[in-house]
């Protein structure tokens, strides 16, 4: 039975596979966790259908797939819930049985890789000396992509392996095994020669440096910000707010709010409320570049980006405009929580129409953040940091705090961009000791 990587949401139309939690050989059950799977929404695990035994990976680690096509092979017995029929099906010769939501049985054909090209094919070696039956009654090889591709990179003849998987089919621990071992030969033959002095060894290039893999996660933040930063033409501002007030309503409140609710009440949260009711005011910062038209966003979905173990991630706060700044503080602590524990689903990552970033918690004090693609600007909350500033004809310490916006010079101009920025300040400077959070 092909497993095929599952559609998980219409705005996801790739995956990349992280880390496989099952080889070649292992036997499964319904439900147990089969591969990590890296989307540009959230990391999932994609379980299995069926019971049975994985005959073959058609993915490997690292490989970035459409949604659907097919990552493993299993031999099971089990027929999982039948697919959707479809109105016009077709004609008898052309139809395959349909066998769950996830893959399709298929008979009599070569096995499908992961681009739809079927398995290598390798035919067994013929010249003059071997007789016609003697090819006939050879065994075709047949060879997965992901082997099939090691194997080039390596420059290995897979007639060479020795295959341990089922049926003798060669894995991809059997060209490591294969290549290892080759090392280990070209090791001892070497090992003879005389070493030459060290003033004759020539310093290679590169021996100054250093090369760091690309994990998933990263490789999809770089593709995903220079999108962003080749197609939105940007523009930027710092604009310098009184947080005064904040200041001490938060340290009045965090106590009581900790002991009564079990979460942290931030700066941030405030920041959200104010920032959300700003957008109401100011539809076009809620707003995406349509080509030919601006799509205005109904709703105020507002993204709060988290930095978690494996790289940033961005859950969402949705209808953020509706909540007071304690359900602010509740649902962003849930997210931000099951962000750095990778628990986070699609849905918690999807719909955002606005994104948030505080690093003001890393020390800076300006920035100029990348607009979350396809959404029309992001702003960035700063450290908090005390000052002294003329009041009147005196001079007073104040805590003050910059807010850095960056916007899509398409969508909209300065005059736009500061109407937003200055009513987040009015919000954030009109909090006084009688400012309610519920």
């Amino acid at each position: 039975m092909i497993i095929e990587l599952p559609q998980v949401g219409e705005s996801v139309t790739e995956g990349t596979i992280v880390q496989w939690l099952k080889q070649v050989g292992d036997s499964v059950e319904r439900y147990d966790p089969l591969v990590e799977v890296l989307t540009d929404k959230v990391s999932m695990e994609v379980p299995s259908p069926v019971n049975g035994v994985i005959t073959e990976l058609l993915a490997e680690e690292g490989q970035t797939l459409p949604m659907g096509a097919p990552i493993a092979d299993i031999q099971t017995e089990d027929v999982a819930e039948p697919a959707i029929p479809v109105e016009t099906p077709p004609p008898a010769e052309e139809q395959v049985q349909p066998v769950d939501r996830i893959g399709v049985l298929l008979k009599d054909v070569a096995p499908v890789g992961p681009t739809g090209s079927g398995n290598v094919v390798i035919p067994a070696a013929q010249d003059a000396s071997v007789s016609d039956s003697q090819v006939r009654g050879r065994r075709r090889r047949r060879y997965s992509p992901a082997v099939q591709r090691l194997a080039d990179e390596r420059g290995i003849d897979l007639e060479q392996v020795e295959g341990t998987g089922i049926n003798g089919r060669v894995t991809r621990k059997d060209v490591l095994a294969y290549v290892e071992a080759q090392a280990e030969v070209s090791t001892v033959q070497t090992s003879h020669v005389v070493a030459q002095p060290a003033s004759a060894v020539q310093r290679s290039e590169g021996e100054d440096e250093e090369r760091l893999p690309l994990s998933p996660v990263r490789r999809m933040i770089a593709a995903n910000m220079k999108r962003s930063a080749s197609e939105i033409p940007t523009a930027w501002s710092i604009t310098e707010v009184d947080v005064s007030g904040l200041v001490r309503r938060r340290g009045a409140l965090k106590d009581e709010f900790m002991q009564r609710e079990g979460v942290n009440l931030t700066y941030l949260h405030f920041v959200v409320k104010a920032v959300a009711e700003s957008l109401r005011d100011n539809p076009l910062l809620n707003s995406s570049w349509g080509e030919d038209a601006i799509i205005l966003k109904k709703r105020i979905n507002i993204g709060i980006a988290v930095a978690a173990q494996n790289g940033l991630v961005v859950p969402v706060l949705r209808d953020a405009d509706a909540l007071s700044v304690a359900g602010i503080a509740v649902r962003a602590a849930d997210l931000t929580a099951r962000a750095r524990q990778g628990k986070l689903a699609v849905d918690d990552m999807q719909s955002g129409t606005f994104t948030l970033n505080n690093t003001g918690a890393l020390g800076s004090i300006a920035s100029q953040p990348i607009i979350n693609h396809p959404q029309a600007a992001i702003l960035t909350t700063e450290a908090v940091v005390k000052r002294p500033v003329v009041i009147g004809d005196a001079i007073g310490i104040r805590s003050l705090m910059n807010i850095c916006l960056t916007f899509d010079h398409r969508i909209m101009d300065g005059s736009e961009a500061a109407s937003f920025t200055n009513a987040v300040k009015r919000r954030l400077e009109a909090i006084s000791d009688e400012t309610g959070i519920y």
